[in-house]
C-alpha cells in the first residue's frame, strides 16, 4: 500500500492544479533564484511555522529546489496525527514549483526515514534521494545531503535520538507560551533553545564537531563544499577550504540558503525580512 504522506507530495495533478489556480488568484512577483535549500520543516508538528513557509515558497521561485530532509516528520506522526490545512498548504507550493518546470530534489533525512525505501526514485519532477551533488552556476560540486549520517547520536544510539526529540519538543513548548507572553508586551521573538545551544559548552561541541565531520567527507570526495541541514543551526563559513553551509530550520530559525544566477550563495533570515517588511509598512 502507498504511503499516505508519500501520495500527498508526489500529488494528484488535481491538487496541483488547485495550487496552480490559487496562486493565479493572488499573483505577485516572485524573486527567482537559481537554487533553493531548505530543510528540517518537520511538518506534522505543531513546532513547524508552515505559514512563513508558504509565503516563502510563493514570494521565491527557482531553477532547483533542494529539501534537505526532515521535511515530513515521520517521527512525530506515528506518534499522533497532526497536520493542519497550513501544512498541506506547503505541500502544494512545493507542488506547484515542480508543476511550473521547478526540478524538486528530496534529500531524505532521519524524521523522513520512511522515505528511503523509494531512493533513486522519481515522481514527475520530484526525485527522491539520500544525497545528491549539485554544480553551482561557477562550477564548484557540493554535496547536498541531511546530515544525520555523520551524526553518532543518530547512528549509534537511536533512542538517545529519540529522547532528545521529546526534550526538543517539550523545549519548543515553553518557548511558544514564552514567546505569547513577549508578543502581549510588545517583544520580538527570541529562541531559548538557540540561546542554549549558543551558551552550553557541550552543544556548541557538538555543533562544531558535526560541522567538521563534514567538512572532512567533502575533502575526502575531493568536493568544494556541503550542503546540509539536521542540527537546526543555519551557518555558511569555511573550514579549511571547504564551504560548510548550513541551511537551518522552518521551526525556529525560518531560513534557506540561495544560489543566485552567478553562483554566489547567500543565507536568508525570513524571519528578519518579514518583520522588516511589516515595519516599512507600518511606517509607510
Amino acid at each position: 500500500m502507498q504511503n499516505p504522506i508519500l501520495s500527498s507530495l508526489v500529488a494528484p495533478a488535481s491538487l496541483a492544479a488547485e495550487a496552480e489556480k490559487s496562486e493565479h488568484s493572488h499573483h505577485r512577483a516572485a524573486t527567482h533564484y537559481r537554487t533553493i535549500w531548505i530543510s528540517d520543516t518537520h511538518l506534522g508538528t505543531k513546532g513547524c511555522q508552515a505559514e512563513k513557509l508558504a509565503r516563502f515558497l510563493k514570494k521565491n521561485s527557482c531553477d532547483q529546489l533542494y529539501l534537505v530532509g526532515d521535511i515530513i516528520d515521520g517521527w512525530r506522526m506515528r506518534k499522533g496525527g497532526y497536520w493542519p490545512q497550513s501544512h498541506t498548504n506547503v505541500i502544494r507550493r512545493i507542488l506547484t514549483l515542480a508543476k511550473r518546470g521547478t526540478r524538486v530534489t528530496y534529500v531524505i533525512g532521519n524524521h523522513d526515514e520512511f522515505l528511503r525505501r523509494y531512493d533513486e526514485e522519481s515522481f514527475g519532477n520530484i526525485a527522491l534521494t539520500n544525497e545528491a551533488i549539485h554544480k553551482t552556476a561557477d562550477g564548484r560540486e557540493l554535496l547536498v545531503i541531511h546530515g544525520d549520517q555523520f551524526d553518532t547520536v543518530v547512528r549509534c544510539h537511536k533512542w538517545v535520538a529519540h529522547l532528545g526529540d521529546v526534550a526538543y519538543e517539550t523545549l519548543l513548548v515553553v518557548n511558544r507560551w514564552y514567546n505569547q507572553l513577549r508578543r502581549l508586551l510588545g517583544y520580538e521573538y527570541w529562541s531559548l533553545s538557540a540561546f542554549l545551544k549558543h551558551k552550553v559548552k557541550r552543544a556548541v561541541s557538538y555543533i562544531t564537531d558535526f560541522e567538521e565531520i563534514l567538512a572532512h567527507e567533502c575533502r575526502r570526495r575531493g568536493l568544494h563544499g556541503v550542503v546540509c541541514g539536521h542540527i537546526h543551526h543555519p551557518e555558511m563559513r569555511t573550514i579549511d577550504e571547504i564551504e560548510y553551509l548550513n541551511c537551518g530550520d522552518w521551526v525556529e530559525s525560518c531560513s534557506a540558503l540561495v544560489e543566485l544566477e552567478d553562483g554566489q550563495i547567500q543565507l536568508i533570515d525570513w524571519q528578519s525580512i518579514e518583520r522588516s517588511s511589516k515595519a516599512w509598512r507600518k511606517a509607510g
